[in-house]
């Protein structure tokens, strides 16, 4: 059964979130996990795609967007369709809905972020797991 996990952000905006994401996927990427990275738009992928390279000095992370899926690399980031089947580990879920195809995966991070907008979704996305009886767990992560 997937197990969901809760990453609620004491502050900051949408770079604060991506940066968690960042080392969310490198601890991830570290225990040879495959990961897709749900994001809302081709914005936010490109803005991963750039800061994975970057959010830490001496990280590497091998990612492709999910367009230029080459069946090789153990991230994917993508934001419009469901990801290939070799990637079950872990689903990173940047979106303010449930995806159609979570269940499929290991595990399922939903990173909350601050505000109380943030918050009432992520709410909703709480009880729709809870109500179907899936696994979560709640991380409250210092500023």
């Amino acid at each position: 059964m997937t197990h969901v996990g809760f990453y609620l952000l004491p502050d900051g905006g949408a770079e604060h979130c991506h940066r968690t994401a960042c080392r969310l996927i490198d601890k991830a990427y570290r225990q040879g996990l495959g990961i897709y990275v749900h994001a809302p738009d081709a914005q936010t992928v490109a803005a991963l795609d750039a800061l994975l390279w970057t959010f830490r000095q001496g990280s590497f992370i091998p990612h492709v967007p999910l367009a230029q899926e080459d069946g090789l690399s153990p991230v994917l980031l993508g934001c419009d369709a469901e990801p290939p089947a070799r990637l079950s580990d872990v689903l990173v879920n940047l979106t303010g809905a449930v995806p159609l195809f979570f269940s499929r995966f290991e595990r399922v991070v939903e990173i909350i972020g601050a505000t109380d907008g943030e918050r009432a979704v992520g709410r909703e996305r709480y009880r729709f797991y809870r109500d179907r009886g899936y696994p979560l767990q709640t991380h409250h992560l210092a500023a």
